[in-house]
């Protein structure tokens, strides 16, 4: 299992700025090993986050995204307490999900 995503949900009036940081190794399969064999793909393929159980964000990636991925995105008619779900599939079916509060401003 990967490591748990690292989820920051902080609001600004009424729009919640969400940060997401994803563990996770994101091989191209052009890499090789010390031992000069390839490395096997192996990178997320699908990102759902939603709010409150309503998908707001689903993105299809590819191996084109490097190592340990950041995503960024603001919610709109977010409020302090209100929950955002972050779900990760990749290419050799693991999948982790996450979830965060949302922060009240400071």
């Amino acid at each position: 299992m990967a490591e748990p995503m690292r989820i920051r949900a902080t609001l600004q009036g009424d729009v919640a700025d969400v940060r997401i940081l994803m563990r996770h190794p994101m091989e191209t399969g052009q890499r090789k090993d010390a031992k000069g064999q390839v490395i096997p793909l192996h990178f997320i393929q699908n990102v759902v986050v939603s709010h409150n159980g309503k998908t707001v964000f689903d993105a299809q990636w590819s191996q084109a995204v490097s190592r340990d991925p950041f995503l960024g995105l603001r919610i709109k008619g977010a409020k302090a307490g209100d929950k955002i779900m972050v779900t990760w599939t990749d290419n050799k079916g693991d999948k982790r999900s996450d979830e965060a509060t949302v922060a009240p401003p400071s």
